[in-house]
């Protein structure tokens, strides 16, 4: 049955007690303030301040807009497709169900491209694998105004999604968009990064089904699924960059919880060394870097590892 709509009129206060009840009633997690966050949208006003608000009357319009967000976040869609946009690295990027949703765990793989980059490359040459909305390839564009990056992604709808993005935050001169699978774009044409960067697919196909609805349902499984035992795309980094790096390069990657082990031995197999262990604030590995080529200690600007891979 249709849940009942929202009273014409209605105040803020009235709205936001209406939205909390139909979210709540979805079994949507934190119900309160999912429905303050909506509402600030459309009201104009941050969600914080809604309090100074709670008396004022929403527009016939707004209060239809604010209906409709409910209405889908009740469907389980993930808050941040339901309003269009997401922060990282202090920036706002579009998202909607083209690319995965950029995560605060995220945000520590491009702290250390950028301390990997500011190391001695000037105009560093960089290859983002598995673009999605493109929030790596344009953090470091933006960040480093002499950087070249190619965001190469499977998905030709993840990639316009990028290069709306990239638009907006004007490093579209410094973005080349491929596609294609992995490196292998690059592979065939000849071109040496100095640094490979990639947050890929690293959930095994069995646990899929076992994810929360909004991210189960809603994202690319494309980018969720990283084979039986969600290591096939560290398999296929680990094999081609070595054919795109130069010497000396490095490598940065995203690794899921209990995967820094198996992923720092693929890497020393294919020829990598300096592969370091990066923890997030709650202890977990999170990031690996690894360097091909002359050995030499981390780039200036990085934490100690918190658990070099190899060393016991």
């Amino acid at each position: 049955m249709r849940a009942e709509g929202l009273s014409v009129g209605s105040t803020v206060r009235e709205a936001l007690a209406w939205g909390t009840e139909r979210l709540q009633g979805a079994g949507v997690p934190n119900p309160q303030y999912d429905t303050a966050v909506i509402l600030g949208q459309i009201f104009g006003r941050p969600r914080l301040e809604l309090p100074l608000y709670y008396r004022s009357p929403l527009t016939r319009p707004q209060a239809a807009d604010f209906e409709g967000l409910v209405r889908r976040r009740m469907s389980r869609e993930p808050l941040q497709y339901v309003l269009g946009h997401e922060g990282f690295m202090g920036l706002d990027f579009s998202v909607d169900p083209r690319g995965l949703i950029p995560r605060p765990e995220t945000e520590g793989l491009a702290e250390r491209a950028l301390a990997i980059v500011g190391a001695g490359h000037p105009q560093p040459r960089i290859a983002d694998v598995g673009t999605g909305s493109g929030c790596l390839a344009i953090v470091l564009a933006k960040t480093v105004p002499g950087a070249r990056v190619w965001a190469i992604d499977r998905s030709e709808d993840a990639l316009a999604l990028a290069r709306e993005n990239a638009a907006h935050h004007v490093v579209a001169d410094q973005i080349e968009f491929v596609a294609g699978d992995y490196l292998q774009p690059l592979v065939r044409r000849g071109v040496a990064v100095d640094l490979v960067v990639s947050n890929p697919p690293y959930i095994p196909s069995g646990e899929i089904p076992s994810l929360q609805e909004e991210v189960r349902e809603f994202e690319p499984r494309s980018a969720l699924d990283g084979g039986p035992d969600g290591l096939a795309a560290y398999r296929a980094l680990a094999g081609q960059a070595p054919l795109v790096l130069t010497r000396p390069g490095w490598l940065a990657l995203e690794i899921g919880h209990g995967q820094a082990e198996a992923v720092a031995a693929l890497l020393a197999a294919a020829g990598f060394g300096t592969i370091e262990n990066h923890s997030d604030l709650a202890g977990i590995s999170r990031v690996i870097t690894a360097r091909i080529g002359l050995e030499s200690a981390p780039p200036s600007g990085t934490r100690r590892a918190d658990n070099p891979a190899g060393r016991p």
